[in-house]
Formats: C-alpha cells, sequence, structure tokens
C-alpha cells in the first residue's frame, strides 16, 4: 500500500492539497498523512473550515510559526524529520512556496524519499523574495516535478532539471475553483455596504515588500483612492496594524473589512467588477472567475496572465494603479483553458503510481 505524507503550513496550501487528497478515492489503497507546520496561525481552521471545505484534519500538527526565516525552517526541519522517520512514507507531497515547502523537501530528500512539488517551475527571476529561495531550492531536490503550465516546464529545463522529472498537469488552484464555485458564500456585512455585485474592485495587499513599506502603501491607497471605484479591501490584522502605524487613512471609496474565508473570499472574486492584489494566489482566481487583474507589484510568477494581458503590474505606482483599474480588460473567452482543464489531482496521483525510480 503507497503512503504518502503531505506537507502544508498555510490555508491555501490546505486547499490545494485538498484536491488530491480528494483524488485518493480513486486510489483507495494510498493511505495519506496530513502533516501541518503551524507555519500560519490562522483562526479560521477550527474545525468547521474543515467541514466546510471537505478537507481532512491533519493527523500531526507541529505549531512551528513565527520567527526568522532560518529559524522557522530549522524547526520545522527537525519536526518533520520525526515525523518521516515514523512513518516511513514512500512519497512526500509538498505545495508551493512556503517555508514549510521548503523544510518538507530537505527534510525528505536528506532521508531519500522522493518528493513530488505541486506548482514546480513558477519563477518570478526575484531572489530578494524569500518564496523564490524557497520555490527554487525545492524543485532542485525533488523527485517528481509537477508544472501547473509549459511555461514553468520550460523554466526548469532552463535550469537543468531532467525532462523525465517534469509533467505539466494544469494547476491544483483550479481544480479547487470548479469545486468551491457552487459552494461560495456571500460575507454577511456585505449588504451593508453602498456597492452592488459587479460594482466593486476587490484588493487584497499582504506582502512584506509593500506592507513593509510606508512609500509602497501609501502609493497603493492613493492609486485606488484615484480610481474613483468602491473598493473592499479584507485586511490581516498585520496589515491593518501597519496602516495604522503609518498613519494612513484610507479614501471613503475604501472599505476596510475583517479577514475573509475562503468561501467567502470566491464570492466576492465572481462577483467583483476587478480585483488589485499583490497575491500570486488572488492572481490565478481572477482569471478562473474572468476577472481582469491589477497586481500592484513589479514582477509575477504567472507571467502567462501578463502576456495575455489580462493581468497588469504595476507596481506601487498610484496613477498606474488607478488607471490599470479603470482599464478593465476582462478575460477573453479565447484566453480560457491555459491551466488546465480541472484535473490535475488525478493527474498528480497517475504519475506518483507509474513513475519509475531511476
Amino acid at each position: 500500500m503507497p503512503k504518502l505524507v503531505t506537507i502544508v503550513g498555510a490555508r491555501p496550501q490546505f486547499i490545494k492539497a485538498a484536491v488530491v487528497s480528494r483524488a485518493m478515492s480513486g486510489h483507495p489503497d494510498i493511505k495519506e498523512a496530513l502533516v501541518h507546520t503551524g507555519q500560519h496561525y490562522d483562526v479560521n481552521m477550527s474545525d468547521i473550515f474543515f467541514e466546510e471545505m471537505s478537507i481532512s484534519k491533519p493527523a500531526y500538527h507541529l505549531g512551528v510559526g513565527g520567527g526568522t526565516h532560518g529559524a522557522m525552517t530549522g524547526r520545522q526541519l527537525e519536526k518533520i524529520e520525526e515525523v518521516l522517520i515514523a512513518e516511513k512514507p514512500d512519497w512526500v507531497l509538498v505545495y508551493g512556496d512556503t517555508n514549510s515547502t521548503l523544510a518538507g523537501a530537505l527534510a525528505a530528500a536528506k532521508l531519500h524519499i522522493p518528493v513530488a512539488h505541486v506548482e514546480a517551475g513558477l519563477r518570478s527571476f526575484n531572489r530578494r523574495m524569500p518564496e523564490e529561495i524557497n520555490r527554487v531550492v525545492t524543485d532542485h531536490v525533488a523527485t517528481l516535478l509537477f508544472a501547473p503550465t509549459e511555461i514553468s516546464r520550460s523554466n526548469l529545463l532552463a535550469e537543468g532539471i531532467s525532462e523525465s522529472k517534469i509533467e505539466v498537469v494544469g494547476d491544483v488552484m483550479y481544480d479547487a475553483a470548479i469545486f468551491y464555485k457552487d459552494r461560495a458564500v456571500e460575507p454577511g456585512w456585505f449588504k451593508d455596504l453602498p456597492t452592488a455585485r459587479g460594482d466593486y474592485v476587490l484588493c487584497t495587499i499582504h506582502r512584506a515588500e509593500n506592507t513593509d513599506n510606508k512609500q509602497h502603501m501609501q502609493a497603493i491607497f492613493s492609486g485606488l483612492a484615484a480610481s474613483g471605484l468602491p473598493v473592499i479591501l479584507p485586511l490581516h490584522p498585520r496589515t491593518r496594524s501597519r496602516i495604522a502605524a503609518m498613519e494612513i487613512n484610507p479614501a471613503s471609496n475604501i472599505f476596510l473589512t475583517d479577514p475573509v474565508g475562503y468561501l467567502e473570499m470566491i464570492w466576492l472574486e465572481m462577483n467583483c467588477r476587478s480585483i488589485a492584489t499583490d497575491s500570486g494566489g488572488v492572481q490565478k482566481e481572477a482569471y478562473f472567475h474572468g476577472k481582469s487583474c491589477v497586481t500592484m507589484r513589479e514582477e509575477t510568477e504567472w507571467v502567462e496572465l501578463v502576456d495575455l494581458g489580462c493581468n497588469k503590474l504595476t507596481g506601487p505606482n498610484a496613477g498606474k494603479i488607478a488607471q490599470a483599474i479603470l482599464d478593465d480588460a476582462a478575460v477573453p473567452e479565447s484566453a480560457r483553458g491555459i491551466y488546465g482543464s480541472g484535473s490535475s489531482g488525478e493527474k498528480i496521483l497517475d504519475s506518483i503510481y507509474g513513475f519509475k525510480h531511476p
């Protein structure tokens, strides 16, 4: 009986892992142990979160979060190694580009356990981003690399990774978007806002390169204000505290809300006019739901969306942000389908089953 250990550390990774876990229903002989490193403590991840999202609860919760990148990754590496020695899995699955991804991949590689990396080959080509370092190192110790697009496959080949290790499977988040679309939930506070479906811009800001830079944050809020459109901005507590510390006073067209759950986020994405963000995942979700996206960064790992014209890079530039929001370049039907057909989970498991170790 094949045994998999899946390493996750943040709520988006649980949603990605759930795609593959559901696909395991077609492989009843596979046993999976889900490990949550605790990298991101999320108050929304209560029992109801796992029930509503149809996600299995972790078999292990390591409780490792906070601290510097080095300290966090080191402690995760130590605790993950203990789990792997006890479980003796045939494969370790890691997702994306967090410190948990890197720690899981390193722990497995040093124990000579094959590593499968989902979302392999993404590159922003900005080595100042800790996520970029995590992506590159994980890809180079992985045994099997699941690339979401041909561009990500090309990135891996350009770095000398063997073609035999790479498979383009589409994007697991597209699978998730299809699965959860009919489960989307309208936030209870939406009806109290002076806006309506299809009229507002949905915004998210969380990257340290923006939230830790007062000049960047002032430019972002100025750009959102200059658009003149209603802007809904769910805020993580840390971002809210940074805004207060910077003495930024949002304009009257910007509505700050508490963080939202994934099902509420999907509803907001499906019903907005457009999206402005510095998140990697939200850029794709905008595309999945046919919305234009303004990315308030200088680069993106999802370059194909920029090439299609439905994602505009503005950086933290007020004038560019306002203009890009007003341009509102929606996703044309002819541009659909670049992230697969919604069967990535099944393809990943089929590939693991059929992979021949060198």
